[in-house]
């Protein structure tokens, strides 16, 4: 279906995201998304109070339709034009990474299940926090003289 095709009645009774979708298809390329919103106008018969008003809307359904993908430098294009990147893992490499993490956990007996053990010494820290400590026996009364 063209956009030339359509009566005005036809056009003004499509979502913006459809017009936005015909208007990239027939385009070819990707565009801005004012210039996408302002063939919509155009093609809507806008006055520029109207569009004022209603590219926030725009924006928010291009922004949430998967059809679209917005790209560099506030280009927006059909998202089916654009490939995904999808890495798939050998399965070796995968075995290898749990391996790894394998090596940085401890073992623990069912009867100490409850307890973390942190395997990492670099924590240790050879000065008692609790040195500068003094302990008030509840019953013993304290006077600030």
């Amino acid at each position: 279906m063209k956009l030339k095709e359509l009566s005005q009645e036809e056009l003004e009774n499509m979502s913006y995201d459809d017009l936005a979708y015909l208007i990239l298809e027939e385009n070819g390329k990707k565009m801005k998304l004012m210039d996408i919103f302002k063939k919509i106008a155009k093609l809507l018969n806008m006055n520029d109070s109207e569009i004022e008003m209603k590219i926030a809307d725009f924006f928010e359904v291009m922004s949430t339709n998967k059809q679209f993908v917005m790209l560099d430098k506030g280009y927006w294009d059909l998202s089916n034009k654009h490939m995904k990147n999808v890495v798939i893992e050998d399965e070796e490499e995968i075995d290898e990474e749990s391996e790894e993490i394998d090596d940085d956990i401890e073992v623990i007996d069912d009867d100490d299940k409850d307890i973390y053990y942190d395997n990492d010494d670099d924590d240790v820290d050879d000065d008692d926090d609790l040195s500068d400590l003094v302990i008030i026996d509840s019953e013993e009364e304290t006077s600030l003289d």
